[in-house]
């Protein structure tokens, strides 16, 4: 039997999986073949990026990443950054659709609805989305009310089924977390006898620094007449104050997850703060990857919402949540938020910490142990 193009890509079949609610793709109205042929191609690239943050949370979260599985970390989070912004711009075509011409066939989607898509809701899961960070629609947890869709409906036990399981995996925020906590700060591991002692230096000697160019900041703002010294002196005081309590991670009630919190924090912040050293070049651009990333969903969940908006304005959802308004909530998640808060303290060079162990960071160091310790959540 010769292989052929079409059989590889199973083409027959996934070219009549376009009948909707319909007996035919032949009773369908004009413009519904577009809209599900948008929405299908959409879950077919969710499939690709669920595949590719798995392979990437796979390489990080092995106790002891070797530095050339860095760059294979970063392609598939780049490769999954290119189809979110694919996706994005495919509301382009959507947009094609006219409000009027959508409302020929709106009705007979309910309660189908875009929030339904479990492969959205398990890479929100796989990515390491909290629960307590879920936008609860006006029915409630969107998680919970695909479970109640799922019974009875043909394909409601592979949704549920794939949500579940992702709840059960290793998420790739956890990974990513894992693998900071092991990084060697000022010369210093993780195993290293007192490790504690030189991230408390470093996390006390950059506040130091901090206080000091707020303080010359502040005195510019006052000199060019900008604001008074009183509120200066507020601005600078407040600044240092929050960035004292994320360092040394006084968010944190258990102190066994605080000192694991901490160290994860100093350790972003050295890797941004002396990312021209060698060893620390990849893992800063594995940290940009993950930022720019979550940039790009951001970036799809607000396009998403500007595509509903233009097409129904602010009606009610078809699956029962209060339309635009819910999806302009969801853009306010940020998984990784200790990557974007980080983006506040920064210092320029000139004003960093004296680095105590430049040796430690060059090129092919026989010093770099394997970092095998890693926190236990």
């Amino acid at each position: 039997m010769p292989r052929t193009y079409w059989d590889y890509l199973q083409l027959p079949q996934l070219l009549t999986l376009q009948d909707g609610f319909e007996a035919s793709e032949s009773d369908l109205l004009p413009d519904e073949l577009h809209f599900i042929l948008v929405h299908q191609t959409m879950e077919l690239w969710f499939k690709l990026m669920l595949s590719e943050v798995r392979l990437a949370r796979d390489h990080l979260a092995v106790p002891h990443v070797q530095e050339e599985h860095i760059p294979l970390v970063v392609h598939h989070l780049r490769r999954t950054h290119a189809i979110v912004e694919l996706c994005t711009q495919q509301f382009k075509v959507v947009e094609t659709l006219t409000p009027q011409d959508f409302l020929e066939f709106r009705d007979k989607l309910i309660p189908a609805s875009g929030f339904q898509s479990f492969q959205m809701r398990e890479i929100e899961v796989l990515l390491g989305l909290e629960d307590a960070q879920r936008e609860m629609a006006e029915f409630g947890d969107p998680l919970q009310a695909i479970k109640r869709l799922g019974v009875g409906s043909p394909g409601g036990g592979m949704a549920v089924d794939r949500i579940e399981r992702a709840r059960e995996e290793l998420h790739l925020r956890s990974a990513l977390r894992r693998w900071l906590y092991r990084t060697p700060i000022q010369g210093s591991e993780v195993d290293s006898p007192g490790d504690h002692e030189v991230v408390t230096r470093f996390i006390n000697d950059y506040l130091d620094c901090m206080k000091e160019q707020g303080a010359a900041v502040a005195s510019r703002l006052v000199e060019a007449g900008v604001v008074s010294a009183d509120e200066a002196r507020g601005r600078t005081a407040g600044g240092h104050e929050a960035a004292r309590t994320f360092l040394h991670a006084e968010d944190i009630e258990d102190p066994e997850t605080r000192l694991q919190v901490r160290r994860v924090r100093a350790a972003i912040l050295f890797i941004e703060s002396y990312r021209e050293l060698p060893l620390l070049a990849w893992p800063r651009i594995l940290i940009d990857a993950v930022v720019e990333l979550e940039e790009q969903l951001v970036l799809f969940r607000t396009r998403h919402a500007r595509m509903v908006e233009r097409v129904i304005g602010r009606r009610t959802g078809t699956g029962g949540s209060s339309g635009v308004d819910y999806l302009d909530r969801t853009t306010r998640y940020r998984v990784f938020r200790e990557l974007w808060a980080v983006r506040t303290i920064l210092l320029p060079r000139t004003a960093l910490p004296k680095l105590l162990a430049p040796d430690f960071y060059g090129f092919a160091n026989p010093e770099v142990g394997s970092m095998r310790s890693e926190p236990e959540s």
